[in-house]
């Protein structure tokens, strides 16, 4: 009788070790921390082609941009973003700290626009470092469609 207390005891002792060591484990292992990027920009269309947002200009709805990133490990990530009906694209993403971006390239790929779909010259991309603490959003200059032949009101 007197071996079976002490063989569960023994045992008992044991369960609480391996608790103890568990979750000495758990708070001694470096965690992922976890970071979030965001980047967005403007998708317009210059119906006078005249470097100037007016009245006349308008936003693009639908409009593809794709942004392509590298991550601070080397990994190339791909995003495709279509633009809202206020002419915005949003392309986000949660990773860890060591994974986050660390360079990109946005460019506009599509005007769904029946008349407005010719890139302006300065418009085809754009390259920039992300720098951006988590939670904070990059934005980008807009890209800039225009019609294939300026309207006569212009």
């Amino acid at each position: 009788m007197m071996r079976e207390s002490i063989s569960g005891l023994h045992l008992k002792l044991s369960s609480n070790n391996f608790t103890l060591l568990l979750l000495l484990l758990l708070v001694l292992t470096p965690k992922a921390i976890a970071w979030t990027g965001e980047i967005r920009g403007r998708v317009v269309c210059d119906v006078c082609g005249d470097s100037s947002i007016g009245p006349e200009d308008h936003v693009l709805q639908g409009g593809e941009v794709a942004v392509l990133c590298i991550t601070k490990s080397g990994e190339v990530v791909n995003y495709q973003a279509f633009t809202d009906s206020k002419g915005v694209y949003t392309v986000a993403e949660t990773m860890s700290e060591s994974q986050r971006w660390d360079a990109c390239l946005a460019r506009p790929i599509s005007s769904f626009h029946e008349r407005c779909n010719h890139l302006r010259d300065g418009s085809s991309g754009v390259k920039f470092t992300y720098k951006r603490p988590s939670g904070y959003s990059y934005t980008l200059k807009p890209f800039v469609y225009q019609f294939g032949n300026t309207p006569m009101y212009c």
